[in-house]
C-alpha cells in the first residue's frame, strides 16, 4: 500500500512532511511562504516546484528565527495563530509570564516573538519614566535573575543602610533587604553603609617629640555613622577624611609633649576637634584611644640603659640602708654583751658549737673544768 502511495505521489508530484509533537513545520515553494503547519503528515503538489521546509522545536517558547521574524512581517495571515509578537515602548518595560510563571523581562523599545502554541501567555507593562523600582509582587517572582534580564539587584544587610544613586543623582535610601530596580538606560547605584559602632586603626603614625625625639604611634578611633546620606555626599571618602582628621589630632597633642612624659602620663586625645570636622558628615566620633608607642632601635637601647642605671642606683641605696641597718645591730649587740658578761661567754659557746659542727677534732685548752669554774665565777 504505501509502494502504491508513494507511486502515485511521485505521478503526481506529490511531496509529504511529517512534522512531529511539540515541532512545527515552515513551508516554502519556490521561495513562498505556504505556511506553519502543527504535528502531522502533511502533503503538497509541488510539480515543477522546489519544495522546502524548516522545522522548529516550540517547547522553549521563544522564536527567534529570522525565517520567523520575516514570515510575520510579509505573511502575517500566515503567522496567525502560531506566532505572538510583544512590543514595548519607550520608557516601558514589560514582564511576560508563560502559563503563570514568569517567562522573560523586556527592556524599553524591544520585541519578542513567542510560539502561540507554548502558551498561554500574559503580558504586565511597567512605566518606568517616573520609577525604576520593580514592583514588589514582581521582585518577589524574580528568584535569580539572568545576565539577560534588564534589572539590576541591590541586597542591603542587616545594620546597614543603602543610599541610592539613578545618574548620580542621590534619589532615595534602601532599609535592609532585597531591592530591585529596573536597567533599562538611566545608571542605577547604591552605596551600602554600616550604621554599626567601627573601630579603625591608625598605625605606623612617626612623629617628632617636643623634645625632638622621633617616635611611632598607634592610634584606634571608634565611631559611627548616624547620617548614611551625608556621610555619602558630603565626602568622597568619609573614612579618609576621619584617618587624616585622626592624624591630625594625635600630632596635635603628642607634637606639644616630651618623650618622658607621653611614656609617664596615658596620653588622652582630645577627641573634640575630629567631631567637630566629622559631624557635618553624618560621623559620630566617640573615642581616640593611643594602643602603643613605640621607639627607634637606638633610642630604646638609651632608655634601656637609662632605666638599667635606675635600677641599679635603687639597689645600692637598698644596700647601703641594709647595710646600716646591720651595723647598727651589731653595735647594740656589743653593747649588751658590755654589760653583760655571761651574754658574751654564751655568745662564745654558741661560736665553738658552731665549729664542733664544721670540723673533725676541737682541742680546748682551757679544758672543760676551766671553762665552768669561769662560769661559776661569772656568775658570783
Amino acid at each position: 500500500m504505501t509502494t502504491i502511495r508513494n507511486f502515485a505521489d511521485a505521478l503526481l508530484g506529490v511531496e509529504r512532511i511529517i512534522v512531529h509533537e511539540g515541532m512545527r513545520a515552515l513551508v516554502s515553494l519556490d521561495g513562498r511562504y505556504e505556511g506553519l503547519y502543527s504535528p502531522g503528515e502533511h502533503a503538497f503538489t509541488a510539480r515543477n516546484k522546489q519544495l522546502m521546509q524548516q522545522q522548529f522545536d516550540i517547547t522553549s517558547g521563544n522564536a527567534t528565527d529570522t525565517g520567523l521574524v520575516t514570515l510575520m512581517r510579509e505573511r502575517p495571515d500566515l503567522a496567525d495563530g502560531h506566532l505572538m509578537e510583544v512590543r514595548t515602548g519607550p520608557g516601558e518595560a514589560a514582564a511576560v509570564f508563560r502559563d503563570g510563571v514568569l517567562f522573560g523581562l523586556m527592556k524599553p523599545d524591544a520585541r519578542s516573538m513567542l510560539w502561540v502554541e507554548a502558551g498561554p501567555w500574559t503580558v504586565e507593562r511597567f512605566d518606568v519614566t517616573e520609577d525604576l523600582r520593580v514592583p514588589e509582587v514582581l521582585a518577589k517572582r524574580i528568584i535569580k535573575p539572568r545576565l539577560t534580564d534588564p534589572i539590576k539587584r541591590v541586597e542591603v544587610g542587616r545594620e546597614q543602610v543603602g543610599v541610592l544613586f539613578v545618574d548620580g543623582v542621590q534619589t532615595d535610601t534602601l532599609a535592609p533587604g532585597a531591592h530591585v530596580f529596573w536597567s533599562v538606560g538611566p545608571k542605577v547605584e547604591a552605596t551600602l553603609i554600616d550604621t554599626r559602632r567601627t573601630a579603625m586603626e591608625v598605625v605606623g603614625q612617626e612623629l617628632l617629640t617636643k623634645d625632638r625625639v622621633t617616635i611611632r604611634v598607634n592610634l584606634s578611633v571608634v565611631y559611627r555613622v548616624t547620617d548614611p546620606v551625608a556621610a555619602v555626599t558630603c565626602a568622597r571618602d568619609f573614612a579618609e577624611t576621619l584617618y587624616r582628621e585622626a592624624q591630625f589630632a594625635l600630632r596635635r597633642t603628642l607634637g606639644t609633649m616630651t618623650l618622658d612624659r607621653i611614656l609617664a602620663e596615658k596620653v588622652d586625645i582630645d577627641p573634640a576637634p575630629v567631631r567637630d570636622v566629622m559631624a557635618p558628615l553624618g560621623i559620630e566620633v566617640s573615642e581616640l584611644a593611643m594602643k602603643d608607642v613605640i621607639l627607634p632601635g637606638d633610642m630604646r637601647a638609651i632608655l634601656n640603659q637609662v632605666v638599667a642605671a635606675e635600677k641599679e642606683a635603687e639597689a645600692n641605696v637598698i644596700r647601703r640602708r641594709e647595710e646600716t641597718n646591720a651595723t647598727r645591730s651589731l653595735l647594740n649587740t656589743a653593747k649588751v654583751m658590755a654589760e653583760n658578761p655571761v651574754m658574751l661567754r654564751l655568745k662564745e659557746l654558741e661560736a665553738l658549737q658552731e665549729l664542733a659542727g664544721k670540723v673533725e677534732r676541737l682541742t680546748v685548752h682551757n679544758g672543760t673544768e676551766g671553762l665552768m669554774n669561769d662560769l661559776v665565777r661569772l656568775r658570783d
